[in-house]
């Protein structure tokens, strides 16, 4: 009996020492899955952000600041866009590794802050990156959103705030883990005079771009560059103070007396005009009452750079007139006369009409002074491609469908 027992005492001590041995194991197979490097891979979910309601009010609000900044610094117009461009240009084709997960914020913070004395160039891109995560973070206090998605959207904004179209960006970018490799390319000077023709290809090529997504970007950059250059010395509009419409004294709401009496001609005119999207005031009229909490699309952050009377003294730009610089470079192209020289438009317009190197980006360069409507077209693809490139989506419906 006692031989028995002793078998059994045995048994049980073998079978446990097992399970200890084994979950051990286990737990030492988990630890080291955790310490592995993050997998260097942009993932996209489109629900991060809960309800609508939610997502909005994120979006808004960080628009908000940027677009603020951009009027307090003009300036600061072409380093929101820049982040937007180099945060995706980090992407590699080849390997299918980086992507805009708003790395380039890590990347141009962890360099030695720059005097705008020294390297304005540096300087504004820092300047800009810190309204990021300052919006970013405060933003955290009522719903979060990451910094790669404020750099997509800083760059949107940029683009509207100077006059142009709104633009798609697509939400949910997961931001990259804190020990994350940063991606050593694009160089933070990439859109520099540094820069050669041949160099700038290869950047997008190496990110699965062509000739035509490079045309399309680098336009936006040089109209920037323009359209800030011209706002020098010039009265810029207040960032606090929207085009909110005037109130109505007490007891004068709705009367008729208020407003013009309509003519045949202007009966006419506002037939001729009903193609148009943007409804028109009569002379005389005051703006249309919208409530405070709303506002149409281009009430709804304030003023634009190119609502400034300086822009408008110098023809401005706006939706219908965006591709206002690419009519310009073809018609130097096209040796046409009274056009400018190709150096008025900086290294830009050099790149763009480098025929031996970039023949592609002449042809394009055409086809958008011939239509306003392609271009926009076009660059709303573009920069909606380039802000979500290499990313793979996951989460809510998605993750639903991978999982079928």
């Amino acid at each position: 009996n006692n031989e028995v027992e002793q078998d059994n005492v045995s048994s049980r001590r073998g079978f446990l020492n097992k399970i200890t041995a084994a979950t051990t194991a286990a737990s030492g197979f988990l630890f080291v899955q955790q310490q592995e490097p993050a997998n260097a891979v942009v993932y996209l979910d489109p629900a991060m952000y809960g309800d609508q309601e939610n997502r909005v009010a994120a979006v808004d609000t960080l628009r908000e600041s940027v677009r603020r900044a951009m009027l307090q610094k003009p300036k600061l117009s072409s380093a929101f866009y820049q982040l937007s461009l180099l945060d995706g240009l980090s992407y590699n084709a080849a390997t299918k590794e980086f992507g805009p997960d708003g790395s380039i914020v890590r990347s141009v913070l962890s360099i030695k802050p720059a005097s705008p004395e020294t390297n304005e160039h540096l300087a504004l891109l820092q300047e800009a990156a810190n309204c990021l995560v300052a919006a970013s973070s405060t933003l955290k206090r009522k719903t979060a959103i990451t910094v790669a998605d404020a750099v997509a959207v800083g760059g949107a904004e940029a683009i509207e705030t100077i006059g142009g179209p709104v633009v798609s960006v697509q939400l949910g970018r997961t931001d990259a883990a804190k020990n994350a490799p940063v991606p050593s390319f694009p160089p933070l000077d990439l859109f520099t005079a540094k820069t050669d023709t041949t160099s700038m290809i290869n950047a997008f090529v190496r990110s699965g771009l062509t000739e035509r997504e490079m045309t399309v970007l680098l336009g936006v950059l040089l109209i920037i560059d323009e359209q800030v250059g011209d706002l020098s010395g010039g009265a810029l509009p207040s960032w606090d103070k929207g085009s909110r419409p005037k109130f109505r004294e007490a007891g004068k709401l709705g009367r008729m007396s208020d407003f013009k009496k309509l003519t045949d001609e202007d009966i006419a005119k506002m037939e001729q005009d009903d193609d148009d999207d943007e409804q028109t005031l009569l002379e005389g009229d005051d703006p249309w009452y919208i409530a405070d909490s709303f506002g149409t699309r281009d009430d709804a952050f304030g003023a634009k750079l190119s609502s400034s009377s300086k822009s408008k003294d110098n023809g401005g730009i706006d939706k219908k007139t965006f591709n206002k610089y690419f009519k310009k470079l073809d018609d130097t192209l096209l040796a046409k006369k009274g056009a400018d020289p190709i150096s008025k438009y900086g290294w830009i317009g050099t790149l763009l009409a480098d025929g031996k190197n970039a023949p592609v980006a002449q042809t394009y360069i055409n086809k958008y002074a011939g239509s306003n409507l392609n271009y926009i077209k076009d660059l709303n693809s573009c920069f909606y491609g380039l802000t979500q490139i290499g990313g793979v989506f996951t989460g809510g419906k998605y993750e639903t469908l991978l999982d079928a």
